[in-house]
């Protein structure tokens, strides 16, 4: 296992981590971890090296921290860091802060939480957190030591990512990044910036959820033969990430006993500036074949915004492309329909035309904008 410094923490991590978002569970139910299965899983990662775990208040309806809290005793919990965080959706007052914090303690069994990170920031996220003194809140925390370090996990576009990384001394962040999304959200750009800054940088989302560990039918299927190494997808697309300078570590929702094997292997040459000819062109290649598959020409320029009904048009235009491009509409419709404010859905276009006249792809957003709507909205699958 390569181990890499998280930024200015100085910590040691390991290349690989560990994300506690899909683990194994009982019976197909969300919330109820396999802890013999997901167990086993995890403690092997940590005897091939990875230390470094992450979870969220809301994964697996709570149950991600509570799993933790079971399955790490005294000896695991030394050998490794644990990260969660924050989740801006229930929060409304700082006393809200207050008691989600106090309970992921009561759920990780721990009086101290290593990593701490505010949540799927986005510009609307951050002005709320702010304004309810959740920061204040978390720094008395690191005073008195239940918190070691403090990030953030982005979800936005570029300009906002910048805002975010200059307004606080963060410690680290965490960023999605993979060959497709090399300039969506914060992107590469966004790697370069916050590893500037100092900050380690964490990146979630690799795989794009398993689905680029997929060949992805016969045309993909043929590509992927061509590789004279005959490596899996999987590989190449960590191989992708771990290649870029300022990366600290990478998570990988590993759910199977193969997965973790190939994964910690592939992580043990996971050294930046090291990627062959052929992994650049596999990227390459694999990356224009899922672009050429998006409905919508948007290049997330953001020239819609701000729309005066206030319609998140990029977001959503970046939704209806990922349904599409990756054939993962049940996960799309969620995040369209559960995480997606009601005041930013599609339905408020009035086709006022300001979009249209500003966007210089001369996409007809607001048509587009409704067929997003018949397709990720209520009543759609």
């Amino acid at each position: 296992m390569q181990y890499r410094t998280l930024g200015r923490t100085g910590l040691e991590v390991s290349a690989l981590g560990f994300g506690c978002m899909r683990l194994p569970v009982v019976g197909g139910d969300e919330t109820r971890i396999d802890d013999e299965v997901a167990g086993a899983l995890l403690r092997r990662a940590i005897d091939l090296g990875v230390n470094y775990l992450d979870t969220a208040y809301p994964y697996h309806g709570g149950d991600s921290e509570r799993f933790l809290g079971r399955v790490l005793g005294p000896d695991l919990r030394r050998r490794v860091l644990v990260a969660t965080k924050m989740p801006p959706w229930p929060v409304r007052t700082r006393a809200d802060c207050e008691r989600i914090l106090a309970e992921q303690f009561e759920r990780l069994a721990t009086g101290r939480i290593d990593l701490y990170l505010l949540h799927s920031l986005n510009a609307r996220h951050w002005a709320m957190f702010r304004s309810v003194g959740a920061l204040d809140l978390l720094e008395r925390a690191r005073a008195d030591g239940r918190i070691g370090w403090l990030g953030f996990s982005f979800h936005d576009q570029l300009p906002v990512f910048r805002e975010i990384v200059d307004a606080y001394p963060w410690d680290f962040c965490q960023i999605q990044l993979n060959y497709v999304d090399e300039q969506i959200q914060a992107g590469t750009a966004g790697l370069r910036y916050a590893a500037a800054k100092g900050l380690g940088v964490v990146v979630m989302e690799p795989l794009r959820g398993g689905r680029l560990a997929r060949a992805g039918g016969p045309e993909l299927e043929r590509l992927w033969a061509t590789d004279p190494l005959g490596r899996s997808p999987a590989e190449v697309a960590l191989r992708w990430v771990w290649d870029l300078p300022g990366v600290s570590t990478v998570l990988s929702g590993m759910n199977a006993a193969g997965q973790v094997e190939e994964n910690c292997r592939v992580a043990a040459g996971a050294r930046a500036g090291s990627l062959d000819a052929d992994s650049r062109r596999l990227a390459a290649e694999a990356r224009a074949w899922f672009q050429a598959r998006a409905v919508v020409p948007c290049t997330y320029c953001q020239y819609c915004l701000p729309c005066p009904e206030g319609v998140n048009i990029p977001r959503i235009l970046e939704f209806h492309n990922d349904a599409v491009m990756f054939d993962d509409w049940p996960i799309i419709r969620k995040r369209y329909q559960r995480f997606t404010p009601r005041d930013e859905w599609a339905d408020r276009c009035v086709r006022c035309g300001r979009c249209e006249e500003a966007c210089p792809q001369g996409i007809a957003i607001g048509d587009e904008l409704e067929r997003a709507h018949r397709a990720l909205g209520p009543g759609s699958g």
